[in-house]
């Protein structure tokens, strides 16, 4: 069983949490996630089971789209709504169009810093345990990219978005920080991711619709196969003999290539501009994902899945 499982995450649970229970259900230990939600948070979170979970260095890159709500006027320590009062409560909120001015600012790459109640490790140990002890330690600002930072309604002093952004963006600081720079202090109450790449909350399962269709032998009707994976970059299918050289992570030479088949939606070439395959045996069996060698005229495989 190697594939992947999209999950309407609900509010309360943790990632680890979906996880533990996705293992539970399956009866599988190899199962894992790709891109943290808090508790606070709802929606898409991508799983991977079996040999997928090797494609977290992939999954783990891609841009995500967040619908949410922030309340203006009051700052907590967790960024969030689950924290303590930073502040006392202020009355003195912006008009829609600072607000709008306000937003605007953080559209573009922005340096920034991950919210000292988080996951995020520092000296091998997660800032919230360092927060926990009330130890300070100097948190490092951090290169994101919010693509856009939407207002779709504002009621004082609640501000509801649309965010698309970089992996590795923490809307809790967007947050945090908007606030900061209106100068009324802000947390985020509610935040809903709708989009991971190309996969959409819309198509998500809940926890219970999973059990129910796994106690009824349907796993098919949501784990998405492996081989169905990445069908916007060319297929290379190898000679039998290659498969040892696959799983030894060598280069490919081009002559145990048997055919390469061309894209069948989407752009072939992903935004760092250079080409990548997915490696398939005869069989028909995903092998791995690889890179064009120019040196050595073959493909080299950057992860091996099987």
């Amino acid at each position: 069983m190697d594939g992947l499982i999209l999950i309407d995450k609900p509010r309360g649970l943790t990632s680890h949490d979906i996880v533990a229970r996705i293992r539970k259900i399956l009866g599988l230990a190899r199962v894992g996630h790709f891109g943290t939600l808090d508790p606070l948070a709802t929606g898409l979170l991508l799983i991977g089971v079996g040999t997928a979970t090797r494609l977290f260095p992939v999954f783990a890159k891609q841009d995500k789209v967040y619908v949410g709500r922030i309340r203006l006027g009051l700052a907590t320590d967790t960024y969030d709504a689950l924290g303590r009062p930073m502040t006392a409560e202020s009355a003195d909120l912006p008009s829609q169009q600072d607000l709008l001015r306000a937003m605007e600012k953080f559209v573009g790459t922005i340096e920034q810093v991950p919210p000292p109640y988080s996951a995020k490790k520092m000296g091998g140990k997660p800032l919230y345990k360092w927060a926990r002890s009330k130890k300070p330690v100097e948190l490092n600002p951090h290169p994101v990219t919010i693509y856009s930072f939407r207002l779709t309604d504002y009621t004082p002093p609640v501000v509801d978005f649309e965010a698309k952004c970089s992996s590795g963006t923490y809307i809790r600081s967007l947050a945090h920080d908007l606030g900061q720079d209106l100068g009324c202090g802000a947390h985020l109450a509610a935040l809903r991711r709708t989009e991971a790449g190309k996969f959409r909350a819309s198509s998500a399962f809940l926890l219970e619709q999973v059990e129910k269709l796994t106690a009824c032998g349907n796993v098919q009707e949501f784990l998405i196969p492996l081989e169905s994976l990445f069908k916007e970059w060319p297929k290379a299918v190898l000679k039998s003999l290659s498969k040892g050289t696959v799983q030894k992570g060598k280069a490919i030479p081009s002559d145990h290539v048997l055919k390469v088949f061309e894209p069948e939606r989407g752009e072939a070439v992903p935004p760092e501009g250079e080409a990548i395959f997915r490696v398939f045996s005869e069989e028909g069996r995903f092998l791995a994902l690889a890179r064009r060698d120019k040196r050595k005229g073959g493909i080299v495989p950057t992860i091996v899945l099987r």
